[in-house]
């Protein structure tokens, strides 16, 4: 228990964001729930923000809080979007500027800077356990 204290303790800067990201969210059509050890929110907001990322996001994490556009987005995406979970328990506050950098890293090399992205490819091998490369 101690342990997943410090846990949320070190993403809880991002896991704030989430959190107004979802609150919102609920106040403009959306819901959120708990499930175990995350927050979850789709609808409202959420499904605004994501309809207008560069690649069409369907769901993303900030910190303990995964947002979706809709419910069959987060059930659809909720083993990767964990992975990223485990990743900012992880790297804490430093996951996003990593994850930034790895981007422009592979982008720069001549790679797909979301795909390529180890942090991407960690949680993309959940659903395909052959496209599994280690994360830096």
């Amino acid at each position: 228990m101690i342990i997943q204290i410090l846990k949320w303790i070190w993403v809880s800067p991002w896991s704030l964001v989430g959190l107004v990201i979802g609150l919102i969210s609920c106040c403009t059509g959306g819901n959120g729930r708990r499930v175990d050890h995350t927050l979850e929110f789709q609808g409202g907001l959420a499904c605004w923000l994501l309809e207008r990322t560069p690649i069409g996001a369907i769901a993303i994490t900030v910190g303990h809080v995964i947002l979706a556009r809709n419910q069959a987005a987060l059930d659809f995406t909720r083993n990767h979007e964990r992975v990223h979970v485990k990743q900012y328990e992880k790297w804490g506050p430093f996951f996003v500027p990593a994850y930034f950098l790895l981007s422009g890293v592979v982008w720069i090399r001549g790679g797909k800077a979301y795909r390529d992205n180890p942090f991407e490819v960690e949680a993309i091998a959940i659903d395909d356990p052959h496209n599994h490369r280690p994360i830096v």
